[in-house]
Order: C-alpha cells, then structure tokens, then sequence
C-alpha cells in the first residue's frame, strides 16, 4: 500500500479527468443494472403479470420502473405497445450508457498516458541528477528497461486498473441494489458465495509479486546484452564470438520465458478458482430462486431479471477478486522505479554556495582520500598544488587513479576525506553548475549525439551563432573536413559520430570545448588512439587551446607532456613523484622507469 500511495501522487495534476471518469463509471454501472431491470415490464407485456397465484405487491423496482417509463409508456395497454416502448427505452438508456463509456475510456486514457509521460520524466530527469557511481553500478539495460517496459506496466497500474476496479465497484453496488430491490432472501442467497471469490486469490499474491519481479529484473538483463553487444559488435565480428554470444542471449532469453511461464502458471489458477465459486453462486440462485417462485413469493419476469442481475454481479467480483494479480506485474515495476528515484542526487552545493568566477590563483588538493565502496580507497592522502595558468601532467600506470583526481574537480565525485580548493575556498562552498560550466573536458572516449555536427560542437553552450561554431572549428582544425560532408554543418554525425573518424571526432569535440572557452581544461588521453596525423593536428589545436588556462593532462604517452610545468606521478591511488620532466628523469623512480620503458 505504500507503493500504491506512492504512485497515487503523480495523479494529482490529472484530479480532474480522474474524477470525471470515475464519475462516468458511475453511470455506466448505474445504466448497466437499469437496462436489466427494464426486462420486468417487457416480460410482463409478452407472459402477462400473472406468473403468480396472486397479485403482488408493488415492490420498489416497480414504482421506479412506474415512474420512469409508466409515463411514456401505458404499461396496462396493448402488449405490443408496450413491448415496442419498452424496447426503445432500452435503445435510449443502451445509448446513453455507451457515450457515457466512451468518455470514460476517453478519460481513463488521457489519465494513463499523462501519468506514463510525468513519471518517466521525473525518472529520466532524477537519473540525470545522480553520480556517477551510480552508472558505473547499473547496467544500461536495466537504465533503459526501466524508463520503457516498467513504466508501461505503471501506466496501466495507476490507472487503466484503478479505473476497472472502480468500475466494478460501481457495477457491485448498483446490481447488489437492484438485487435487494427485488428479493432480499435470492440477494442473502448470492452473497453466502461471492465473498469467496475475494478471498481465493490470498494464498498467491506475495509469491506473485516476487514472480512478477524476476520477469522484470530478467528482461532488463536482456536489454542490457543486446545493448552491449550492439555497442561492440565490432570486437564481437573480429572476435568470431557471434556463437558464443547468441548462446549467451539464448540463455537469458530461457531464463526470461521460464520466468515468464512460472507467474502465468499461478495467476491462471485465480480465473477457473473464482470461476467454480461464480457458478456455484449462479446454482444456488437457480435451486432458490425457483422454489420462490413456484410457491408463489415472486413473479416469473422477476425472477428472470434478478437472475440476469446475479450474473452481472459475478463479473466484476471476479475482477475485483483478480485484481490482486492484475496490480503484481505493476506494483513490481514500482518498485524497481522507486529504486531509483531513491537514489540520492548529487550535493549541488552547501547552503549560501557562490557561482564559480574562474580561477584567480590555483588549485589545491589538500590531503584528499576517495572511496567508491566503503573500505575500498582509490585515491589517498593526494595534496598538489596547481597555479593559475599552468599545465599539470597526470602520469603513471593504468588504473593508478589518475582519472579520479580530476574527476574530483568536476565534483563528479566528492572526497571522503580532505578537500580540493581553489582560491583557499572548497568546491562544495561553489555553485555546482557554474564550476562545471567553467571545466572543458576532452577524454579519449569522445562523446557525440545522433545529430549534426554543428549541434555537437554547439552542445552546452546555448545561443552559439553560426560564425562562433565555424571559428572554433577552425582552431580545431575542423573546418576543412566539416565542409567536405554532403551537407557541411548539416551533416548528422550518426550515434556515436559513427561516421566519422577518430581523429575527426576528437576535433569535433575539441571544437566543442573552444566555444564553450573554459577557464579549466581537462585533457585525458586526448590523443592516445589517432593516427600520427590526426594527432599531430588535434596536438596543435590542443595547444592553442592550452594557452592561458589552467590545464590537467592525464597521457601515457611521456612526449606529450614534456613541456608541462609540473608533473605528478600517480601509482596506487598516491602521488609518489613530482617535478619537471627534466628533473624527474634525472631521478631514479617510478616517472624514470616510464621513460625508459618507453624509449627502449
């Protein structure tokens, strides 16, 4: 119920189609058990009142039915008159009751949809908001499985199903009046079975739920290998692993049908369950019901009717009664969202945090630990110094934590112990928006969108103009390759800029990084995998960009960071060595080995 309370919140901007298709249930349910009663009268005018040994008194089904149609219709003339009223007044309320269950449908619709579209924007937005670390822990699949295939299963949730369950209490309610209206003894009759077909489902839900979760839980592992494969089906075809990745897929596509199976199993047995108590109702009323009559308490058209009424009443409480697991697929997609949801977002800054103005005169880590997992350090005891204006030199062995310190200056991760500062002041006491807007990154994992080239260099940077776009280009060395595409700055780059080259990708991007005209530069094996050329041109266009900022480049390779202004060596989460290249190969240490190793 807590879920349910949870997801019943996202319908308060849509109270009004809500109400108004509750409202209109209503009165389909209400037409519905009049329509049945409007049999009284039209058996009457074709068997005649007299299925009884004695006239019986007029009950309250037949002063309503008297006061409704007895007005349009001479329930005491000519049988065929009244036959053929009677059949138009039920043309009238049928009617009436369809236009009142389209708009409800209509209702009910707009309601779902509206619903479906709020919470997989709050959910989108939410995941937009967390750290990192929470995408380095979940696979893209389940990301995707979620925003799709469980808030589907929401949508009928919160309200296609709220809508029948109403609707069926609705229908409970007016057929179990009508009912009494008729005959109170046949309505005690029905009622010693119906309450069984709520209880008969009891037994299953907790199972069902989990059951309803493992579906879930397994499609998403299948969305994830189709991504992944997807993503590197390059190393799959120059691997030869097509074989070992389809058995891979057909294992998981095995675990998802026999979890699929194993809930239909248990839901199906609710339906013949409450099926059997349905129709040992529907007996009972049969045997009863015909004693009342041949002894004379009732008439025949009345009793047919009441009849008619009690299997309209088993419907809907077999709905009711199925509901349970009709809402399990959905609670368990609840779940799985609000899994998310509760995942907290990223600190934005501390209370009365200033935006970020730029670097007035360095940077400084001031003895900064960080953990990932909780007793698992990746970086330790890191203090440097980095002043305005000068280029840092991250170096050292794969995995030596080099990336994470200057994840650290994003605040893409915050420390576990120590603080990073520039200006004396803490990174949490700024803005966390304005000091990103001030960091430039270029990592060797270039990052473009299914859109044009101008869009990806234009991307964060809103308003850019045409000829800022083609200038920065060209101090990217861009330019020319971009007007050679079929369509120039038109051209749509594909997922990924899958149809451009590496190095034609990296200049993108660096054209991205120049317009945005950072005042802090993060170059993270920005050239590692291009060929000499493509380097030697996005070296240049780096170099220009370098000038008057302060920068940190992270590089294998020891050549490109010859001219920087101070090394640090990074091994095993410490800083072991820092220096200027000439001072650090003069020094036997880790920095020395480097070097040797790769100029041997």
């Amino acid at each position: 119920m807590s879920v349910y309370r949870r997801l019943l919140a996202y319908l308060a901007p849509h109270r009004a189609s809500f109400l108004g298709a509750i409202v209109l249930a209503a009165v389909v349910a209400v037409l519905d058990t009049f329509s049945v009663l409007l049999l009284i009268p039209f058996l009457d005018a074709i068997f005649g009142a007299g299925a009884v040994s004695e006239p019986q008194e007029p009950n309250a089904v037949t002063l309503a039915l008297d006061w409704t149609i007895g007005r349009l219709v001479d329930l005491d003339g000519d049988p065929l008159v009244v036959v053929g009223g009677v059949i138009l007044f039920i043309l009238a309320v049928v009617a009436v009751k369809n236009v009142a269950e389209f708009g409800r449908a209509y209702l009910s619709a707009r309601v779902e949809q509206g619903v479906a579209r709020d919470l997989r924007n709050r959910v989108y937005g939410h995941l937009l908001g967390v750290d990192l670390g929470f995408f380095g822990r979940t696979r893209t699949g389940q990301i995707v499985s979620r925003l799709t295939t469980d808030i589907d299963q929401i949508r009928s949730l919160v309200m296609g199903q709220i809508a029948k369950g109403m609707a069926s209490v609705f229908q409970v309610v007016a057929v179990l009046a009508g009912m009494l209206l008729q005959s109170g003894r046949l309505t005690a009759a029905a009622l010693v079975v119906a309450p069984l077909t709520l209880v008969v489902w009891g037994p299953f839900m907790r199972r069902l739920r989990g059951r309803n979760r493992r579906v879930l839980d397994v499609a998403g592992e299948v969305g994830s290998h189709v991504q992944e494969t997807v993503s590197g089906i390059r190393l799959v075809k120059s691997a030869t692993a097509e074989r070992r990745e389809q058995q891979r897929f057909g294992g998981l596509t095995a675990a998802h049908y026999a979890a699929f199976l194993r809930t239909v199993r248990l839901s199906a047995l609710i339906r013949p369950v409450t099926e059997i108590v349905a129709g040992l109702g529907t007996a009972l009323i049969l045997w009863y019901g015909s004693r009342i009559v041949v002894d004379g308490g009732m008439s025949g058209s009345t009793f047919i009717s009441f009849l008619f009424l009690s299997t309209r009443l088993y419907g809907p409480v077999k709905q009711l009664s199925q509901l349970p697991a009709v809402l399990s697929p959905g609670l368990a997609a609840a779940d799985r969202i609000f899994e998310f949801l509760d995942v907290p977002v990223e600190a934005r800054g501390r209370v009365g945090a200033r935006p970020f103005a730029g670097v007035g005169s360095g940077i400084r880590y001031r003895n900064v630990s960080l953990e990932y997992r909780e007793g698992r350090p990746v970086l330790e005891g890191i203090d440097l110094r980095v002043a305005k204006g000068s280029v840092a030199a991250l170096v050292g062995r794969s995995g030596a934590g080099k990336t994470s310190i200057v994840d650290l200056l994003g605040r893409f991760f915050d420390p576990s112990a120590g603080s990073v500062e520039i200006d004396g002041r803490d990174l949490r006491d700024y803005d966390l928006a304005s000091l990103r807007r001030s960091l430039g990154i270029v990592s060797q994992e270039t990052v473009l969108f299914h859109d044009t080239v101008r869009a990806n260099m234009a991307y964060g940077t809103e308003g850019a103009s045409d000829d800022e776009v083609r200038k920065a280009a060209r101090a990217a060395h861009a330019h020319d390759f971009v007007t050679a595409l079929p369509q120039g700055y038109d051209t749509v780059v594909g997922e990924r800029g899958v149809s451009l080259s590496g190095g034609e990708r990296q200049r993108v991007a660096l054209a991205r990084t120049i317009l945005r005209d950072p005042p802090i530069l993060v170059l993270d094996e920005a050239t590692s995998s291009l060929d000499m050329e493509s380097e030697r041109l996005v070296q240049e266009a780096m170099g220009r960009l370098m000038a008057g900022r302060t920068a940190f480049v992270i590089a294998h390779r020891l050549a490109t960071i010859r001219r920087a202004d101070v090394i640090f060596v990074v091994d095993e989460g410490r800083v072991v060595q820092q220096g200027r290249h000439e001072e650090l190969v003069e020094r036997s240490g880790l920095y020395r080995h480097l070097q040797e190793l790769q100029f041997r």
